[in-house]
């Protein structure tokens, strides 16, 4: 696991979405898996400038999102689908049925995540997957104690989760209490992982999940095992890991020796 740690949130995201804008690149089809919530909106940010002022094109490149509410309709204005639109779908070229965000509202949810996975499989899976991380560790929505071999699947938020979503809806009982989420199993099948965090409310799910032991309670600790993620973040966030002088040291050679 790569740690790159930036003096703050705005250069992180320029780092990590200029990750991003070379693999489109490199493979102009590549297939993105994408997030929601506050820690990608500056990568975002940073990929709608390049798609205006540097070109970057995303007209082939296939995107699925890691989860969405249960209940909330594709049109609700605090639902994921609304979310992608404003924040990204709207302001690049990436053709809208090459974007997939999991439906909220469904007959047969079993069958709807059994779908999502099989969508994915026949893009040739998730070239490169962005996440960000909850305070009790999560990735997607898969909450502590979730399998680390899961799929797509309906999964229950904790109290925890829902206080924190509160704040984007005018009562909280309007907050969902179930989610479709991408599974543990469906993130690492990913070829390539982009984790970002800042502020100091992630620093413990981040030292936790970096450093700790692997473990079902801190879902993000599985990316441990996988074979190329890079983890972006600002000082708040790191400053719980105990090897952070590491860290600056492996990207000082890395520079030293790059061309």
């Amino acid at each position: 696991m790569r740690v790159v740690i930036k003096d703050s949130y705005q250069i992180l995201s320029v780092a990590a979405a200029a990750e991003v804008a070379q693999a489109v690149r490199a493979k102009p089809n590549l297939v993105l898996g994408l997030a929601t919530g506050s820690s990608p909106l500056g990568i975002y940010q940073e990929l709608i400038r390049l798609h205006r002022v540097e070109g970057l094109d995303f007209s082939q490149v296939t995107t699925f999102n890691l989860d969405e509410y249960v209940g909330l309709a594709p049109d609700h204005p605090q639902s994921y689908h609304a979310f992608m639109r404003e924040h990204l779908f709207q302001h690049i070229n990436v053709p809208a049925e090459r974007t997939h965000v999991p439906v909220g509202i469904s007959e047969d949810y079993v069958a709807y995540c059994r779908s999502y996975e099989e969508q994915i499989c026949a893009a040739g899976g998730i070239d490169l997957q962005l996440l960000g991380i909850g305070r009790d560790g999560h990735i997607g929505f898969n909450e502590p104690g979730s399998s680390l071999g899961s799929r797509t699947r309906l999964k229950t938020l904790t109290a925890q989760t829902i206080e924190d979503n509160a704040r984007f809806f005018d009562h909280p009982e309007e907050v969902p209490r179930f989610a479709v989420t991408m599974g543990v199993a469906t993130i690492l099948d990913a070829r390539r992982v982009l984790l970002v965090a800042s502020g100091k409310k992630k620093a413990k799910a981040i030292a936790r999940s970096v450093e700790g032991p692997i473990s079902s309670m801190w879902t993000a600790s599985a990316l441990q095992l996988h074979a190329d993620t890079t983890v972006f973040l600002d000082h708040k966030a790191a400053r719980k890991l105990t090897q952070l002088e590491y860290y600056h040291w492996i990207e000082q050679q890395a520079a030293e020796v790059s061309p």
